[in-house]
């Protein structure tokens, strides 16, 4: 979560994920953003970069819960909000999958009718 969207902050973020991965990547995906381009020139020249509409799904696919709880408040009111978020809700998503919550819904209802006979 950035407050600007700028050259420098792409630059920054750029630095930091090449430092995470120790080389640099074949090919660079990114949304359609324009500050990209600059950084991708100075630190990684020899790097394809591939801006298309479809091919971010992957990565964009993987925020939807974050996006939707964005939407809901309307935004986050802070980063390290928006951390403390997404540090409690990502190991607890993993456990639900949906076949496990359909397990679980189902004992719920067979339980349920065995009361109501009862």
């Amino acid at each position: 979560m950035q407050s600007r969207r700028n050259a420098k902050a792409a630059n920054r973020l750029m630095r930091k994920l090449l430092k995470s991965q120790g080389r640099a990547p074949r090919v660079m995906i990114t949304d359609k953003l324009r500050s990209y381009d600059a950084p991708k020139r100075e630190i990684m020249p020899g790097v394809e970069h591939r801006s298309h509409k479809g091919l971010n799904n992957r990565a964009e696919n993987s925020h939807q819960p974050v996006r939707r709880r964005e939407r809901i408040m309307k935004r986050f009111k802070s980063p390290r909000h928006l951390q403390r978020f997404v540090s409690i809700h990502d190991p607890i998503a993993n456990l639900f999958t949906s076949s496990h919550h359909r397990e679980l819904r189902s004992a719920a209802m067979n339980l349920w009718v065995k009361i109501a006979r009862s």
